[in-house]
């Protein structure tokens, strides 16, 4: 189901728009990071800030296989899938490959819930078949309940990857895509924390889908190959995400965050409320994470206010680059303009694949 709402504002608004745009310029500045891309085997080039040519047609990858093998040795980089196998369905085609979708019934939250699966071509390439893939989990803003904006057509990040991992310029990433609410009721919104009396989505976001992506897909057994992205509301799941489990996620990018959880059901639980929410976490935070925080330079000051204070409360280790988008504001077709520069910056700041060979 996809979520066509196309309304600007507000940074709990629901993601809208159209297509990716045009390619932006890259980050000023940007931190140097530990791995270099790769659209070959043995990973290298530098992750440039130069705007992707034409699209080449990188054609369309077999659907991801849901059939269990071995786990690795103790001492290996790359975890391969052990099961359970998920029932894995083609959710749409994209010039990159099938985006595939699923409901995770979580063991540990009891939460279920839809998530949405992208696999690069390169995964399905044979010449890849034993190595692990980093992961990127992609959060939507507004209430994502039913979608995730990132699996439908109003983003392409998934054909933008696709071109920046050929020209070695991105990392190819396994794209993770949750839902984040179990309701359309905004007041409702589970802020992807465990409330008090509430479903568990928490505990879902940051346990249940890792143990589901690591028992389905090849992946990378260190935290330096786990990233987080999100757009308005979802920015908030990224960056608080991060903060909490610096042992599961190395890297995340926030996308026009207000970085509050402000939903109406922490009502009588306000210890839980300031334990979960970004904008008190920032100040107190202990965690080894890198995190950009964005914001559209030609939208409102106030936004542009939250989100440059967020990022001066940053304390070591903790970091946050800034990067205001010029003209910028809070939709989607901004957003959309973003995903080059965000996935140039994952790279720099995360591993890519690797083989214990």
């Amino acid at each position: 189901m996809q979520h066509p709402q196309s309304q600007p504002i507000r940074t709990r608004a629901v993601l809208a728009g159209i297509t990716a745009l045009a390619l932006s310029a890259a980050l000023a500045a940007c931190s140097s990071g530990s791995s270099k891309p790769a659209a070959a085997p043995k990973p290298g080039g530098n992750a440039a800030a130069v705007a992707p040519a034409a699209p080449a047609s990188p054609g369309t990858p077999a659907a991801p296989s849901t059939t269990a093998s071995s786990a690795p040795s103790a001492d290996g980089k790359v975890v391969m899938p052990a099961g359970p196998a998920a029932d894995l369905k083609k959710f749409r085609d994209t010039k990159a490959g099938p985006i595939m979708e699923t409901t995770l019934a979580g063991k540990k939250s009891g939460v279920s819930g839809q998530v949405w699966v992208w696999l690069p071509p390169q995964y399905n390439d044979p010449k890849y078949a034993k190595f692990g893939f980093p992961v990127l989990t992609l959060y939507a803003g507004g209430q994502s309940n039913g979608y995730n904006t990132w699996a439908g057509t109003q983003l392409q990040i998934q054909e933008i990857d696709a071109q920046l991992a050929q020209q070695q310029q991105a990392h190819p990433f396994i794209m993770i895509m949750p839902v984040q609410n179990l309701t359309d009721v905004e007041r409702k919104s589970l802020d992807c924390s465990d409330i008090p009396g509430q479903p568990k989505m928490g505990t879902w976001m940051s346990q249940d889908v890792p143990d589901f992506v690591r028992a389905n897909f090849r992946t990378l057994k260190a935290r330096d190959s786990w990233g987080l992205m999100g757009a308005s509301s979802g920015a908030d799941c990224s960056a608080k995400l991060a903060m909490q489990h610096p042992d599961l996620f190395k890297a995340a990018v926030a996308i026009d965050g207000d970085f509050k959880a402000d939903s109406s059901l922490w009502k009588g639980h306000e210890a839980e409320q300031d334990a979960n929410s970004p904008d008190k976490l920032i100040s107190t935070s202990k965690a080894d994470v890198k995190m950009l925080a964005t914001v559209g330079g030609g939208g409102d000051a106030s936004e542009i206010s939250v989100v440059k204070k967020w990022v001066a409360n940053a304390a070591a280790p903790t970091t946050v680059e800034y990067y205001e988008q010029p003209g910028g504001k809070h939709l989607t077709t901004d957003f959309g303009k973003m995903i080059p520069m965000t996935l140039e910056w994952l790279t720099k700041n995360l591993t890519g694949p690797e083989s214990d060979s």
